[in-house]
């Protein structure tokens, strides 16, 4: 494994880059204060930008570690961040990585975030040398498993009541994929 911390990608319509404190705006408006957005989420709505503003700074800190794995998702046809993707845990001894991603409603249904985690399990697995891939979603949240399964995980189970969102306590349906699973 070689921890190269996060690198620019870039797809068709997206750059995945680092945030930085400018993002706050859109973050804010496109996703973190939408209630639909957060409801399968292990964090609150944001109530103003300033909340937004302070965990960017918390954000853009933690790119100092070269293990820290975190993109602002930025639409090229408006320019504009419109959601994140990131690693939320990351075992090095074992070289495998959980993901999480969100992003604005107003995209939702247009392949967008498979574009994203593709390009990302892409970079994990060739340039940082991950084996193993994983997520996970509530199982009210079937649409992001589909993200999922459209970037090539495989479903692997149910892990009952092991998780807590914005719902309560939950259950976890959980994808993953690993190295020898690319073709």
């Amino acid at each position: 494994m070689k921890p190269m911390g996060t690198k620019t990608l870039e797809t068709d319509r997206l750059i995945l880059r680092k945030f930085t404190p400018e993002d706050a705006e859109d973050m804010y408006e496109n996703w973190a204060s939408d209630p639909e957005v957060t409801k399968y989420l292990t964090w609150p709505v944001h109530t103003s930008v300033d909340v937004t503003k302070k965990l960017l700074e918390i954000w853009v800190q933690r790119y100092r570690d070269d293990n820290s794995y975190n993109w602002a998702i930025e639409y090229k046809e408006t320019g504009r961040v419109i959601g994140n993707i990131s690693v939320v845990k990351l075992n090095e001894a074992v070289e495998s990585a959980d993901m999480g991603y969100c992003m604005s409603r107003a995209l939702w249904g247009r392949g967008i975030m498979p574009e994203a985690l593709k390009a990302v399990i892409a970079f994990l697995f060739d340039e940082v040398g991950l084996n193993r891939i994983a997520a996970c979603h509530d199982p009210g949240n079937s649409k992001s498993g589909r993200v999922m399964e459209k970037a090539g995980m495989k479903l692997e189970g149910v892990w009952r009541q092991a998780g807590k969102n914005n719902q309560g306590i939950c259950d976890e349906v959980w994808h993953s994929i690993i190295r020898s699973d690319r073709v």
